[in-house]
C-alpha cells in the first residue's frame, strides 16, 4: 500500500478533531502551543474538549515531563481556540516532519494565528530568571529544516519569505498588553538547538556573538512550518534558567519546571490580554 502523504494524514487528523467539536461550535482561528512548565494555562480554557495526542490519528506522543500531550478545543475570553498542552521534540527521536505535524493539522483546521511558547535559557545577561520575552526572530542551529524533501503545494509554497517569521503586528500587541499589566517584558532573538544536552559555556559565548538572546530546544521548526502555511506567529519565551556560564551553577530540568510554575500567573495574564487584542483586530 502506498504511504499516505503528510497532507492526507493531516486531513484525517483535522477531520477527527472537527468531529469532536460540539454541534454549532465555531471553528478556532487561533492556536497555541504551551511549552515546558507552562501547560497549566490550559485550565483557563472554557467549554473544553480535551483530546489526548495518542487518540488523534497520526499524532506524535509527548514523552517529556511538563508536556501533558493533549489538544484542547474551547474558548478563551469567549474566543474559539485550539491549544496544544505540550509538544514533541526532535531529541525524543522524532523527525522534523513529526515534530511539526500538529502545526500542519492546526493550519488545515483553519488557524490563521499561532502563539508559540517555550522555556529557554537566558543568554543576554540583563535577563532575569522568570522573565517573559517576546521572540523577535530566531536562529536555526538544529541542523535540520522540516521542509527538506518534496513540497506539497496544498500546504504552502516551495520557497517563501521568512523576513518576518514572528509578526511585528502581533509583537506590538504583546508588548502593549505587557505594558498595561505592568509586566517586565522585552524582545529577544531565540536560538534553536536539537538538545537534549544543555549547552556548554563556550557554545553560549559563541551564540551571544551571533546575536542570540535566548536558547532552547523547540519552536523554530514549528514556526517555519507555520509560515510555510501562511500562519501569522507570535512567540513568547519564559527564561526558566540562565544559560551555561552566565551564572556559576549547573543546569537541570527541574529548575526549568519550577520557574515555569512560578511565572504561571503573569504568563496567564499576558495571554488573556493578548488574545482579545488579536481577535478583535483586522489582519493585514
Amino acid at each position: 500500500m502506498e504511504k499516505k502523504s503528510i497532507y492526507e494524514r493531516a486531513v484525517e487528523a483535522r477531520d477527527f478533531l472537527l468531529a469532536r467539536l460540539p454541534l454549532g461550535s465555531a471553528v478556532p482561528k487561533m492556536g497555541m502551543i504551551l511549552g515546558s512548565g507552562l501547560g497549566a494555562f490550559a485550565e483557563k480554557i472554557a467549554d473544553a474538549v480535551v483530546v489526548p495526542f495518542d487518540e488523534i490519528p497520526h499524532f506524535p506522543r509527548s514523552t517529556v515531563e511538563g508536556h501533558h500531550g493533549r489538544l484542547i478545543l474551547g474558548r478563551l475570553e469567549g474566543i474559539p481556540v485550539a491549544v496544544m498542552q505540550g509538544r514533541v521534540h526532535a531529541y525524543e527521536g522524532y523527525s522534523p516532519e513529526q515534530v511539526t505535524f500538529p502545526v500542519r493539522v492546526l493550519g488545515l483546521i483553519g488557524i490563521t494565528t499561532l502563539i508559540v511558547t517555550n522555556a529557554s535559557g537566558g543568554i543576554r545577561t540583563s535577563y532575569r530568571q522568570g522573565q517573559l520575552i517576546v521572540i523577535s526572530d530566531h536562529i536555526n542551529l538544529t541542523g535540520q529544516n522540516p521542509l527538506v524533501g518534496p513540497n506539497d503545494a496544498r500546504l504552502g509554497l516551495r520557497f517563501f519569505d521568512m523576513s518576518e517569521a514572528y509578526s511585528k503586528r502581533l509583537r506590538g500587541y504583546a508588548l502593549s498588553a505587557a505594558q498595561l499589566l505592568q509586566l517586565d517584558v522585552t524582545e529577544g532573538v531565540y536560538l534553536g538547538l536539537s538538545g537534549p544536552s544543555f549547552e556548554t559555556p563556550a557554545e553560549i559565548r559563541a551564540f551571544r556573538s551571533m546575536g542570540a538572546d535566548l536558547v532552547g530546544m523547540s519552536t523554530v521548526h514549528e514556526v517555519i512550518v507555520a509560515r510555510h502555511m501562511g500562519i501569522e506567529v507570535l512567540g513568547i519565551s519564559c527564561v526558566t534558567n540562565m544559560a551555561a556560564g552566565v551564572l556559576d551553577q549547573q543546569l537541570n530540568h527541574e529548575e526549568v519546571m519550577e520557574t515555569g510554575r512560578r511565572v504561571q500567573v503573569d504568563f496567564s495574564k499576558l495571554l488573556e490580554a493578548i488574545v482579545p487584542m488579536i481577535a478583535g483586530a483586522p489582519r493585514g
